[in-house]
C-alpha cells in the first residue's frame, strides 16, 4: 500500500512540473541559444527530481498508520502495533496484533493512493502551451551590435566594410565503390577518396553579385545563386588549395586558404600462401597441385580472379609454351579475400621435364577503371631424367659433379675398417695400410682441385692403384692433372705449337674450365678440400682415428655440393633492353678511359640557396621574389613531400610580407631540400710551442 501511494505521488508531481520545464527550456533556447537551453534543461530536471523525492518521502509509516486508523474503525486505533518491534511487545499487545491481522485479512484494504492533481496539471499544460506558442511566434531578437543600435536610432551606419559568411556547409559524397557513408562538414577543408563528389553551400551577408572558388593551379569554379544560398559542385580529382573570391561586394573578413586532400586508391596486394616457395619439384605420383593466394585492398577486391597457367615443354631452343586462364572464386571479407584452386596436372598434359608456371591476377572494385595486381609466379617442375643433360639458353641443366665424387665415403669406410683391425696387425702393416688410404685421399683431393683451377702437385706420383675398377672411384676423369706421369712414348716433337700446348698447357688457362661452379658451390668445395688435406695428413702419419673427423666433415661438404648438382635457369622469354640507334656504327662503347676529364660534382641549386637567404628574418628583411619562388616550385614539385604545404606557406607570406612566423614556416619547409655541406678539415685550436718549433724546423730545412 505504501509503495503504490508513493508511485502515485511521484507521477502526480512529474506531470504537474512537466509543462513548466518545457516552457523554461523553450524560453532559454530563444534567448540564449541551444547551449543555454541545454543548461536550463539539466537544472530543471535536477530540481524536479529533488522536489519529487521530497514529496514522496512525506508518505512514511506514520502517514500510513493515520490513514488506516481513519478509514478502518475496526482497527481500534491500534495500527501502530503492526509496525512495532516484536521484542518490545507485551502479551496483551500480541493478542491485539493477532485480532488486527485477522480483521485485515477478512475485510478488503481501502485504496490509500493520493488523488491526481487534475486541475493543477490541466492549468499548467494550457498555460505552458500558450506561452510556448507566443515565444516561438515572437520575432527573432537582433544581436546587439553597433550597426543595429544605429539602425534602431534612425542613424545610417553606411555600407558594410566586409562580407561575412553566415553559413557554410561542404557535403562529401565518396564514390559508391568505396562503400563509405556521405557526410556533411561545417568546415570547408576535406580529406576524401579520389572521385568524391563535393558540394559547397554558402550564405553571405551582404549578398555579392558573383562568387567563385579559385584553386591554386588557376582553375576557377563559379558558385550558382539560389535565393540567398550559393552552391557549387565538383569532383575531387587531385589535392588542391582554394579560396573564396567575391565580386562587386566587400572583401571577406577572413581570406582563408582551404585545403582538399585526395586519397588515392591503392592497387590490390597479392600474397602467395601455398606453396611456400617459388620453385616446387613434383613428387612421385602427384596428381594435383594446390594453390592458395590472399588479396587485400583498401576498399575491396573482386570476388573473381583469373589464374594464368603456362606449361613449358621441351628443352634448348625447342621449348613450346601453352597458356590458359582459369577462373578462381574468392572467399572472405570485401577488403580481404582468399583464392584457392586445385590444379589437375593430368588435364594439363604435364610430362616429364615440363614446367608449370602459375600466376594470379586480381582486380579491385574501383569504378571506373579497376586496378589490377599480379602475384609472384610459382613454378611446379617435373624433373627430367638426371642422366640426360639438356642444353640451350632457356631451361639449361648443367651437371656439376661426376659420379666419382662419392668416393669420400669409401675412404671413411676403409679408415674405420683399419681401426677395427689395428689389434691384429703389426705396426708396419698398419702404417702401410693407413698410408695407402692417405694416398687415396690425396688423389681424390687432387681430382676435386681440378674443378677449382688448382695445379697438379709436382712431387712424385703414388704407385698405380685400381681406381679404374674401384666401386667408389668408378669414373676416372680424362685428365687427372698428373702431367708428370704422362706417357713418355707420346712426347711431342720439338718446336710444334700444338705439341707445346699439349705438353705444357692447362685447362685452367680457360675461364670456362675454371669457373664451372657458382661462387657458393666453389666455396663449399674449397672447405671440403681443406678437410681432405687434414685427413690426408693424419692418414699418412698412421693416425686414422684422428683423420676420421676431418673426413666426415669433408663428406658433409661434398653432400652439400651434391645437392647443387643441377642448376636450373628460368624458362622465360628474353627481355632485352631497347637498342640505342644513335650509338650504332659509332664505335663508342661508353667505357671511361684514362684520358677522360674528371667531371665536377653537381653544385647546389643556386636559386634554392638564394630563396633561403631571402627568407632570413632580421633587422633588415629582404623582399622575397614570389615569381621565382613559384617557378622553382613548379619545376621541383616532384621533390617535395607535400607541395600543398609549400603553396599554403607562400600564400600566407604573400598576404603578410612582414610576417616573421610565415617566413620561418617557409624556411622550415625549404630546410630539408638544402644540400648537406661537405665535411671540412677543422682548423687548429691555437698556436702552441710544439707547433711553432715544427714550423721553424720546416722553414730552416727549406732555407738554402
Amino acid at each position: 500500500m505504501l509503495h503504490d501511494a508513493r508511485v502515485r505521488r511521484g507521477l502526480d508531481v512529474v506531470l504537474a512540473c512537466l509543462p513548466w520545464i518545457a516552457l523554461s527550456i523553450v524560453l532559454a533556447w530563444r534567448l540564449g541559444g541551444a547551449r543555454v537551453a541545454g543548461l536550463v534543461a539539466m537544472l530543471a530536471i535536477v530540481a524536479t527530481a529533488a522536489f519529487v523525492r521530497h514529496r514522496v518521502r512525506q508518505l512514511d509509516t506514520a502517514w500510513l498508520v493515520r490513514e488506516l486508523d481513519a478509514r478502518r474503525p475496526d482497527l481500534e486505533d491500534s495500527t501502530d502495533l503492526l509496525f512495532a518491534a516484536p521484542e518490545k511487545l507485551t502479551t496483551l499487545e500480541r493478542l491485539q496484533i493477532a485480532r488486527l491481522t485477522a480483521r485485515l485479512e477478512s475485510a478488503p484494504t481501502p485504496d490509500l493512493r493520493p488523488r491526481w492533481s487534475s486541475r493543477v496539471i490541466a492549468i499548467g499544460a494550457v498555460f505552458a502551451t500558450l506561452a510556448i506558442a507566443g515565444i516561438l511566434a515572437w520575432p527573432e531578437r537582433q544581436p546587439v551590435t553597433f550597426e543595429n543600435v544605429l539602425a534602431n536610432m534612425g542613424v545610417s551606419s553606411g555600407k558594410p566594410t566586409h562580407t561575412r559568411i553566415v553559413a557554410q556547409t561542404l557535403a562529401i559524397t565518396p564514390p559508391a565503390y568505396t562503400r563509405l557513408p556521405a557526410r556533411e562538414s561545417t568546415t570547408l577543408d576535406a580529406k576524401a577518396p579520389q572521385g568524391t563528389r563535393l558540394q559547397w553551400t554558402l550564405r553571405f551577408a551582404p549578398q555579392p553579385e558573383h562568387a567563385e572558388l579559385v584553386f591554386h593551379d588557376g582553375r576557377r569554379l563559379a558558385l550558382a545563386r539560389e535565393g540567398d544560398t550559393w552552391r557549387a559542385t565538383d569532383t575531387l580529382a587531385r589535392s588542391a588549395l582554394y579560396r573564396i573570391v567575391l565580386q562587386d561586394a566587400p572583401p571577406l573578413q577572413k581570406t582563408t586558404l582551404h585545403r582538399l586532400d585526395a586519397i588515392a586508391d591503392r592497387p590490390p596486394e597479392l600474397r602467395v600462401v601455398t606453396p611456400d616457395r617459388g620453385l616446387t619439384l613434383m613428387k612421385s605420383g602427384q596428381r594435383t597441385w594446390a594453390l592458395a593466394f590472399e588479396a587485400t585492398d583498401d576498399y575491396g577486391v573482386s570476388p573473381n580472379a583469373r589464374l594464368r597457367i603456362t606449361v613449358a615443354h621441351g628443352s634448348g631452343e625447342a621449348i613450346e609454351f601453352r597458356e590458359q586462364e582459369l577462373g578462381v572464386g574468392g572467399t572472405g571479407a570485401a577488403t580481404s579475400k582468399r583464392y584457392v584452386r586445385q590444379i589437375d596436372l593430368g588435364a594439363l598434359g604435364l610430362a616429364e621435364g615440363d614446367d608449370l608456371v602459375a600466376q594470379l591476377r586480381v582486380d579491385d572494385n574501383r569504378s571506373p577503371g579497376a586496378q589490377s595486381a599480379r602475384s609472384a609466379s610459382v613454378i611446379l617442375r617435373w624433373p627430367p631424367d638426371l642422366g640426360a643433360e639438356a642444353t640451350g639458353v632457356d631451361g639449361m641443366v648443367k651437371k656439376v659433379l661426376p659420379a666419382y665424387f662419392r668416393s669420400q665415403r669409401q675412404i671413411i669406410i676403409d679408415a674405420e675398417a683399419l681401426l677395427k683391425e689395428k689389434r691384429t696387425l703389426a705396426n708396419e702393416r698398419f702404417l702401410a695400410k693407413s698410408d695407402a688410404i692417405g694416398v687415396d685421399q690425396r688423389i681424390l683431393r687432387m681430382r676435386y682441385g681440378q674443378f677449382l683451377g688448382e695445379e697438379a702437385e709436382g712431387e712424385p706420383q703414388p704407385p698405380p692403384t685400381n681406381d679404374a675398377t674401384d666401386d667408389h672411384d668408378s669414373a676416372q676423369p680424362a685428365d687427372d692433372h698428373d702431367h708428370a706421369a704422362s706417357n713418355a712414348t707420346s712426347a711431342p716433337a720439338f718446336g710444334q705449337e700444338q705439341a707445346v700446348v699439349q705438353q705444357f698447357g692447362h685447362t685452367h688457362d680457360q675461364p670456362e674450365a675454371a669457373t664451372l661452379l657458382d661462387p657458393e658451390t666453389r666455396a663449399t668445395l674449397k672447405k671440403a678440400l681443406d678437410q681432405m688435406w687434414q685427413s690426408e695428413l693424419q692418414l699418412r702419419q698412421g693416425k686414422p682415428d684422428d683423420a676420421l673427423p676431418f673426413a666426415y666433415r669433408a663428406l658433409g661438404f661434398i653432400k652439400e655440393v651434391q645437392q647443387a648438382t643441377r642448376i636450373y635457369l628460368a624458362r622465360v622469354g628474353t627481355e632485352l633492353p631497347p637498342i640505342d640507334e644513335t650509338r650504332r656504327m659509332t664505335g663508342d662503347r661508353g667505357a671511361v678511359t684514362r684520358g677522360d676529364a674528371v667531371a665536377a660534382a653537381p653544385a647546389a641549386d643556386p636559386e634554392l640557396a638564394a630563396l633561403w637567404r631571402a627568407l632570413e628574418d632580421g633587422p633588415r628583411t629582404s623582399t622575397v621574389d614570389f615569381a621565382s619562388l613559384e617557378r622553382w616550385l613548379g619545376a621541383h614539385q616532384s621533390q617535395l613531400p607535400d607541395p600543398l604545404a609549400f603553396v599554403a606557406a607562400i600564400e600566407a607570406l604573400r598576404a603578410e610580407p612582414q610576417c616573421v612566423r610565415c617566413r620561418r614556416d617557409l624556411r622550415a619547409l625549404l630546410w630539408h631540400l638544402l644540400p648537406r655541406p661537405a665535411a671540412n678539415v677543422s682548423r687548429r685550436a691555437g698556436d702552441d710551442p710544439a707547433s711553432r718549433a715544427y714550423l721553424d724546423a720546416l722553414r730552416e730545412e727549406r732555407a738554402p
